[in-house]
């Protein structure tokens, strides 16, 4: 689909569109699913609440918007650098606590309308784990990967595990490389079992 003509009303819908998805995302990440209001977007985003809802339908809906506009990381298709990056990605999370992004997890903890949201973007990034994994059980493989990220994640920032809270991230990560890089590998190559 072609980029709206300057000026145009299409550029002017998709202008609006983009600052209530600015704010809503602003709101979402700072506050949660639960405490965010249709009209604190709005007033955010500097129009009426009907125009949100007109565009968006419902907060769940603008919610899903949120997370489905979202970056998944693009990983490399060569498993023993996926694995890399996937460690990268959250050995860097880990060094600061990822404000919004903890703020959509305690979300999804306790709102099941934000669970699915999330979940839908969970599985948008074990998509692309998946596809640097030569192996037929690779989603599988890619699940674990995700629910081991997200359990250390959840540990450390939101029941803060002294064990995991006091380590440094290179150390966790160079704990879960061995793993990380069995399951990005694939089944091993070696000779048929007689």
């Amino acid at each position: 689909m072609a980029d709206p003509q300057p000026g145009s009303r299409a550029e002017q819908r998709k202008r609006t569109e983009d600052r209530i998805l600015d704010a809503a995302a602003q709101s979402f990440f700072a506050v949660g699913y639960e405490r965010t209001t249709i009209r604190a977007v709005a007033s955010a985003a500097d129009v009426d609440p009907g125009l949100v809802m007109h565009y968006f339908g419902s907060k769940q809906d603008l919610f899903r918007r949120v997370i489905a506009a979202a970056p998944v990381p693009e990983l490399s298709a060569e498993p023993g650098r996926a694995a890399e990056e996937i460690l990268a990605g959250l050995t860097e999370r880990m060094a600061a606590a990822p404000v919004a992004s903890l703020t959509i997890l305690r979300s999804m903890l306790t709102n099941p309308e934000a669970a699915e949201a999330v979940g839908a973007a969970a599985t948008r990034y074990q998509a692309n784990v998946a596809q640097a994994i030569p192996a037929a059980d690779a989603d599988l493989r890619a699940a674990v990967i995700n629910a081991v990220i997200l359990g250390v994640t959840i540990s450390r920032h939101l029941l803060r595990s002294d064990a995991l809270a006091d380590a440094g991230p290179e150390q966790i990560a160079e704990l879960l490389r061995p793993g990380i890089t069995a399951l990005a590998a694939g089944p091993e190559q070696g000779p048929e079992p007689e």
